[in-house]
Parts: structure tokens; C-alpha cells; sequence
């Protein structure tokens, strides 16, 4: 879930592009400001440079704004994809098959034990600023993870079973667990220069986009930033895979998804989107278009609505206003049954999606679980009237159902006021849910973050960029993913605490052989289906569309039938050939794995499965 690819939750993450609560720094963001002192140590002298030739910018529509420009922050899937561009993790994910391949790191091996991992990094890598990126930044990064809780609001959970990270070495980095770990070629987590970050006093209100550009070490360098108009960056000439083609690269806010069409027809943008995806009638209205090429693939996102479980922090306190009577196992699994998801796959996706069933989407084949037929909760209206019935809740004479306290039921669906699916999906519910006797309103904002984490809704529209590697988008279902008080911010979905989920969670944590922990997975995945909190409708396609007389070639990922934006990777944009280059084709997915592919270190044994797995932003994450 990317993590978190959100949905503009994330993810995904991708943790989705949005996944709403854990756009924990969104509610902030808009009143945030640098910390005294932070202006000048924070970024280098800013950088006048002459304009690059109109040819030679790559502009992306997208529908999302960005929450936050600090790795230790940001969770939207446009924020995180943007991290991904001018930060580099350990690993990388293979453009072809998601495998993991060196990164910054060259090699990676475990001790016998699976206890100790070492982490060869890159030698001769440096910072935008022209200093060496060292195995000490990499240390410093997952430190300050693992003892500022402001600093691991976006991805404290991959440090959560670190005992001890160190740099013995320029090129040396070891991490220490307290148990063995599936996922150490699987941490996504974008790698800071420490002699920036280290000054920031407090990360819970820095942002990272007051001073440019940006240090980092990616195949972008971060050049400038209008909160919700656009961002841009320019092409990091020195970036050891190789410059991008394009000089410059410019994310452009769009929050009318039809105006960002209209904006591709007229050439002002290269690339749309979508939010996260076209519309089907956008994209068929792009068919055939002179000069414009639509990519409709598989995606790698779920789309769902998720129940309030009765809002709560790990100290034990509740908060919210959740309907009681969603905290009823039976009322839950009712309203679902009333869900018809193969009208939602073909009267609003058209056709564009697959319905859906487990967490996991279909694409990451090794996880994709099915609900036996006795498990199912298929779209069997007099059977969730049966239920709401055993549960106490009868209609009255004029057909409402009515609560525990005699009023008639009514929820509240909280929905984004961008996406036009969930409008469309929100009238299907009140139809269907409305013949069981039960009301619906349907609150679409520009702003759902902030009802999402104060627990002020009874259910939502929510959705997750899931990664190669599951672990991430099981993570904020855990215990463990609770604010720490009603005032802060957790790393939770949807407040989600089930001790079951959570054991099979820890097994699936700590499982190297990959059919084992394919079958935990799968097994947390029906534990997660049974509580009825999470409701998957369909999993989109990715639809998206762009210019081929400004774009020449660009990669996909997977490369046979895959998605542009929020990918696993900066694969995209890195290899994007401008339309006017004399170059016969971008840096290809193979000459990607050409002179690194023998850097990695092939795992014996167990550890083989670590070589195959890696997660998503989130995709992140959103």
C-alpha cells in the first residue's frame, strides 16, 4: 500500500492514493511552518538555472495535492511517488517482476541466525549538494525511526523490530533485529543525507518545502513547490543509474479531473493521471485522439469502503462518534451483503475493474485470496435482512430499521468530493441499503482527513496502493498502528485492533519460506474479511493517458502490462523519452538490471525468498 500508496487516502500505497487516516500529517500541513532557525541550514543557497526548453518538461496532471515533502511525513500516493524521485531506498523494486535489486545498497546478507542483516552501500554516490552519501546516513535514518515517534508518523513500522542499527564503515550498514523479519530487501524507506536532517528540531512541523533545491540523491532533485498548484524538479544530471532524459518534470494539481483532461487534449500537460484513475467516459472520449495514447492495465489498488470499528488509541481511550450498532459483527456483514460489486465493476468502472474479494489485489498473485463459498458475503439482500433482524434491529411500520435507541438507522459515508466513483458508488449504497430500511448521507469533502482521524464517521470510502510485499498494507491494521492518544496521529487505516489479525500478522512477519508466509497472509487476509470492517468492491484498472507527440517511450511497470504513475519505483519518469530526443528509446527495463544484477548477493536457503519480495509505496502508501 507503495506504503501508502493512499488515494489521497494514501496508499498506494500505495498507501493509497488515499488512504484517509493515515494522512496523518494532512491535518496539519496547511498551518506548518519551518522551526526557528530551520530556513538556512536546511537547504543549499537557492539555485537560479536557465529554463529548460519546453521539449524537455514533462508535466503530470494529477488529483491529488501533496500532504507533506518530508520522507518522515508523507503518506499520499503523489507525496510518496515524489520521494521515490529524489530519495533512494536500500532496495529497489525490478521494473519487469517487482524483485528486489540494488538500490543504494549493492548487496544485502543475513547472519546464520536471520538476526543480523549487512547492507553493502553504494560507494562514489553523492548528495545534490556534492557530498558523499555515506552508510551513516542510511543508520542515522533508521535511528531517528526508531526513537523520534514524530519522525516515524509515515514508516515506523519497518523499524519496529530493529534492536540496533550501525555504520562500521562508509559501505557498511548492519541492522540488529529482535526476530527474524521476511522483509529486510523490502524496507521502503527513502534514505536522508544526516547532515541536512539532523538539524530539523521538530519533524512532527517540518515540511520540507520552504527551501530549495532539495538535497537528495535520486534520479530528481526537488526545485520548487506551490502548495496545491504544483511541483517541480529537475533532472539529476548525477545520478548513478544515469541522467533522465527529460530535463524537468512537473506534478500539476488538478482538483477537476475533467479539467486536467481537457488540459491534455490542449497540450498544456504530457500526462493525466486520474484520481487515481480515468473515468471510463474520459478515457473512451481519449480514444483515438491524434497524438494521445491511453494505458489501461491491471492496478495494483483496492477500492473500499471501510467501517468505523468504535475510533480508540493504544492508551485505551475511545474518541469519535462511530454508530453503535457497527460495532454488531452481524450489521456489518448485512450491509455488505447488500453490496452488489459486480454492478459497481460494470455500471461504474465499465468494465474497468475486477470485483473484489480479498485484501490483496489479483495482480500480486502469490497473496491474492478467495472467500470459500460459505465465506463469501456475496450480495444476498434477504440474507442481510435476516441478519439485521437476529441482530434486533426491526423495521417499523413504515419500514425503517430502527436502533437500540428507537430512532431510525442512518450512516454517514464519508467520500472524496474529487472522485466521481465515490458519487456514484454512495447512490447505489442508499438504493440498496435504503430497501433494507436503513438511511444513508453521503458527506463527499475536499477534506476527509480530518473527520477520519478524529473517528467522526460511521464508514468511508477507502483504498490503498498495495506493494510486491504485503507487509505494509496488513500493518495498519494492527494494534500496534493506534495513535498513541486520541491527540495523535497512528499509522492505523481505520482503528482496527483484533488480537487475531494481529498474531497471524506477527507469524507472516517472521516466515522466510514463501509458501508458509503466503499462507499466513492469506490467512490474515480471512480474519480480516470475517470482521466485516473492511469491505474490498472492485480492484480498478490503472487508466491513464498521454501525449506520444511529447512522450516517445516510457516504461510500465510491469513492463508487459502495467501502470505509469505510482509505480513501485521511479521507472516512469526516469526512463521517459521526450518525443523530440534523437534517441532511438529510453534506458529500458533491461538496461536497468544490466551491471547491478551481479551486485546482489543470492540468498541461500530461506533467505532466497527475501531476493523475491519487495512491497509497494505504497505505494504508499497512499
Amino acid at each position: 500500500m507503495s506504503p501508502h500508496d493512499q488515494q489521497g487516502v494514501e496508499q498506494p500505497a500505495q498507501r493509497r492514493p488515499w488512504s484517509p487516516v493515515r494522512r496523518l500529517v494532512a491535518a496539519g500541513t496547511a498551518a506548518m511552518a519551518l522551526t526557528a532557525g530551520l530556513a538556512t541550514p536546511l537547504a543549499p543557497k537557492t539555485q537560479t538555472a536557465e529554463a529548460a526548453p519546453a521539449d524537455k518538461v514533462l508535466t503530470v496532471a494529477v488529483a491529488q495535492s501533496v500532504d507533506s515533502l518530508s520522507p518522515f511525513l508523507a503518506v499520499r500516493l503523489v507525496s510518496t511517488s515524489l520521494l521515490r524521485l529524489t530519495y533512494e531506498y536500500l532496495t529497489d523494486y525490478a521494473p519487469e517482476d517487482a524483485r528486489p535489486i540494488p538500490g543504494l545498497a549493492t548487496s544485502w546478507k543475513p547472519s546464520t541466525d536471520k538476526l543480523t542483516w549487512t547492507y553493502t552501500i553504494r560507494s562514489g554516490t553523492k548528495w545534490s549538494d556534492g557530498q558523499q552519501v555515506t552508510a551513516e546516513d542510511a543508520a542515522w535514518t533508521f535511528n531517528k525511526l526508531m526513537t523520534d515517534e514524530a519522525a516515524a508518523t509515515a514508516n515506523g513500522s519497518f523499524v519496529t523490530n530493529f534492536r540496533k542499527v550501525s555504520a562500521p564503515s562508509p559501505t557498511k550498514l548492519v541492522i540488529e533485529l529482535k526476530k527474524p523479519q521476511a522483509t529486510m530487501a523490502a524496507l521502503d524507506v527513502p534514505i536522508v543525507p544526516k547532515h541536512i536532517w539532523e538539524k530539523v528540531k521538530d519533524y512532527s512541523k517540518f515540511n520540507n518545502d520552504k527551501n530549495f533545491p532539495v538535497v537528495g540523491d535520486g534520479p530528481f532533485i526537488l526545485a520548487d513547490y506551490k502548495a496545491d498548484s504544483y511541483v517541480r524538479l529537475r533532472a539529476n544530471k548525477n545520478f548513478w543509474r544515469g541522467a533522465p532524459k527529460f530535463d524537468e518534470l512537473v506534478f500539476k494539481y488538478y482538483k477537476d479531473q475533467d479539467a486536467a483532461v481537457a488540459a491534455l487534449r490542449k497540450g498544456e500537460v504530457s500526462f493525466v493521471a486520474g484520481s487515481p484513475s480515468l473515468t471510463p467516459a474520459q478515457a473512451a472520449s481519449l480514444e483515438g485522439e491524434k497524438n494521445i495514447r491511453v494505458n489501461d492495465a491491471p492496478g495494483r489498488r483496492f477500492y473500499a469502503l471501510a467501517v468505523n470499528p468504535g475510533a480508540r488509541s493504544k492508551n485505551g481511550q475511545k474518541f469519535g462518534d462511530g454508530d453503535p450498532s457497527l460495532l454488531d459483527e452481524r450489521v456489518r456483514h448485512a450491509l455488505f451483503s447488500a453490496v452488489d460489486r459486480k454492478t459497481i465493476v460494470d455500471k461504474v468502472f465499465q468494465g474497468h475493474a475486477v470485483q473484489g474479494q480479498g485484501y490483496i489485489p489479483p495482480r500480486f498473485s502469490s497473496y491474492f485470496w478467495k472467500p470459500a463459498a460459505g465465506q463469501e458475503l456475496a450480495y444476498d439482500p434477504a440474507k442481510a435482512a435476516r441478519l439485521l433482524d437476529q441482530a434486533g434491529y426491526r423495521t417499523d411500520s413504515a419500514g425503517k430499521r430502527l436502533g437500540k435507541d428507537g430512532k431510525p438507522l442512518t450512516y454517514r459515508v464519508l467520500c472524496h468530493a474529487t472522485d466521481p466513483n465515490d458519487k456514484a458508488v454512495g447512490q447505489y449504497l442508499k438504493e440498496w441499503w435504503g430497501k433494507l430500511g436503513i438511511g444513508m448521507t453521503l458527506d463527499c469533502l475536499d477534506n476527509v482527513t480530518d473527520p477520519w482521524l478524529a473517528g467522526k464517521y460511521d464508514l468511508a470510502f477507502d483504498g490503498w496502493s498495495v506493494n510486491p510485499d504485503p507487509d505494509y498494507v496488513l500493518s495498519i491494521h494492527t494494534c500496534g498502528a493506534l495513535p498513541a492518544t486520541p491527540k495523535d496521529t497512528g499509522a492505523t487505516d481505520n482503528f482496527i485492533c483484533d488480537k487475531g489479525f494481529d498474531g497471524l500478522y506477527a507469524k507472516q512477519l517472521a516466515e522466510y519460506d514463501p509458501a508458509r508466509r503466503a499462507a499466513l497472509v492469506k490467512q490474515a487476509e480471512s480474519r480480516l474479511y470475517d470482521l466485516g470492517y473492511m469491505n474490498v468492491m472492485a480492484y480498478p484498472n490503472a487508466v491513464e493517458a498521454y501525449r506520444t507527440d511529447r512522450i516517445k517511450s516510457i516504461e510500465t511497470m510491469p513492463k508487459a502490462a502495467g501502470n505509469i504513475y505510482g509505480q513501485d519505483g521511479y521507472w516512469s519518469w526516469w526512463s521517459a523519452v521526450p518525443a523530440q530526443s534523437g534517441s532511438s528509446g529510453g534506458q529500458s527495463s533491461t538496461g536497468v538490471i544490466v551491471g547491478v544484477a551481479a551486485g546482489v548477493l543470492v540468498l541461500a536457503g530461506a533467505g532466497f525468498f527475501l531476493a523475491r519480495r519487495r512491497r509497494t509505496t505504497a505505494d504508499d502508501r497512499e
